[in-house]
């Protein structure tokens, strides 16, 4: 009975699966709907966690009632307290009338806020008032309002990494997680790899009205043994590539090949790259910024020994007028034929060597020395470069880290750069 009953979800909000995992999560999903319990579902991003608050809702004795998924990571700071309470009039520069919040308008319903860990920590404070209690008070008043609300929250962060560093409450962590939901990634449901790839193909081909692509035997192999950082969404991106940019309908492993990303991969903070098969594991951005300082500080170390090697070789040589071997073309075999470099030749080069190597050192000189650094600091350090190099130019310090302009916006002021 449970199998049906699971198979049915899937048929009704369009999941695609086979793997125990999901079932699993699907399963515990249907057995916290009927009660009023807090729910935590949590995952990478990508996974599909925003079709199981819907399951919860439909399935709960709320289902009449309204439903609302806040996405709280993309609500500026300022104005996510008015947006979840309301506000009264003139409680603010710009509210111009009493505006009710997702609280009070979802009164006998349910409410999903996704991206929970990017809420700030008074606004935690509030939310957890409102778990506790159900009530809650708008922004500007003094009147304590009722609300009979279900929430469902979901992340795709470290929440344990975010208690410690004290950027999320412990007391509202154990509250929203009276029944925690884990969305497995997309590597560890290999089963259900080929599947979803079959049904976005499917689907772009009815939608362009072409004929639907295939995969040979190596192909399908190749996709199941790729990670898949992005999940599900990452697969369906590339399907919907493939799909329309091909013109052949049976994709080799080949052409396949060419729509996966490398084993190396731009970094989320810098325009840099790091390789799979150092087989290192980063749990936060920050420990990869770190990792990326200290790569940057050798390269740039070893480019320098590298120059002035060079340019102790050329200045052995200009006490010589003659025709001279430049020492990178010297072979092996002594007997071999070499190419003869002029002195003045040489003396072009070492000049445009040394200007090289001065450019190394300016640079050097204004690198972060991370070895001094706490992950903190050097995260620091990084935003006020970019931002010195863009005049404060926000918009702009943002594209270059590789990061959104609200991330950004919260960094500076945690950091107190404003002043940049």
């Amino acid at each position: 009975m449970a199998k049906q009953n699971i198979q049915q979800v899937k048929q009704r909000f369009g999941i695609i699966g086979v793997s125990p995992k999901l079932d699993r999560a699907i399963d515990i999903a249907l057995q916290v709907a009927p009660t009023d319990l807090s729910v935590l579902i949590t995952g990478e991003s990508g996974v599909g966690k925003e079709n199981f608050p819907q399951i919860i809702h439909q399935y709960s004795r709320r289902k009449h009632g309204p439903y609302f998924a806040i996405n709280c990571g993309s609500i500026p700071e300022g104005t996510i307290d008015s947006e979840l309470f309301g506000h009264e009039k003139g409680s603010f520069t710009g509210a111009t009338a009493t505006r009710k919040g997702y609280f009070e308008v979802a009164n006998g319903g349910t409410l999903f806020l996704d991206e929970v860990g990017e809420l700030p920590l008074s606004t935690q404070a509030r939310l957890l008032r409102v778990l506790e209690t159900g009530e809650f008070i708008k922004v500007g008043s003094s009147q304590v309002e009722k609300s009979d609300v279900r929430v469902v929250a979901a992340t795709n962060l470290n929440i344990a990494q975010a208690i410690e560093k004290g950027k999320f409450r412990e007391d509202l962590f154990y509250r929203l997680n009276s029944v925690p939901i884990r969305i497995s990634p997309l590597r560890d449901r290999k089963e259900d790899i080929t599947l979803l790839f079959r049904k976005f193909a499917g689907d772009c081909a009815e939608k362009y009205m072409m004929p639907p692509i295939t995969l040979t035997d190596d192909a399908r192999e190749v996709l199941k043994s790729f990670r898949w950082p992005g999940n599900v969404r990452q697969l369906k991106n590339v399907t919907e590539q493939i799909s329309v940019i091909e013109h052949e309908r049976v994709i080799t492993s080949e052409i396949l090949q060419k729509y996966l990303p490398k084993a190396e991969t731009t970094l989320p903070v810098l325009a840099s790259q790091w390789r799979e098969s150092d087989q290192k594991s980063f749990s936060s951005e920050r420990e990869i910024l770190y990792q990326v300082l200290f790569d940057m500080k050798k390269d740039i170390n070893d480019l320098k020994n590298v120059v002035k090697n060079i340019l102790e070789d050329a200045a052995a040589l200009r006490n010589d007028d003659k025709t001279v071997l430049h020492p990178s073309v010297l072979p092996q075999d002594k007997t071999a034929v070499t190419l003869p470099l002029k002195y003045e030749e040489l003396q072009q080069k070492s000049q445009h060597l040394a200007e090289m190597h001065d450019q190394v050192e300016f640079q050097e000189a204004t690198e972060v020395d991370v070895s001094n650094l706490s992950l903190e600091d050097a995260e620091k350090e990084m935003i006020a470069l970019a931002l010195e190099k863009h005049n404060g130019k926000r918009k702009l310090a943002a594209g270059e880290l590789g990061i959104s302009e609200r991330t950004l916006y919260r960094k500076i002021k945690e950091y107190n750069l404003e002043k940049l």
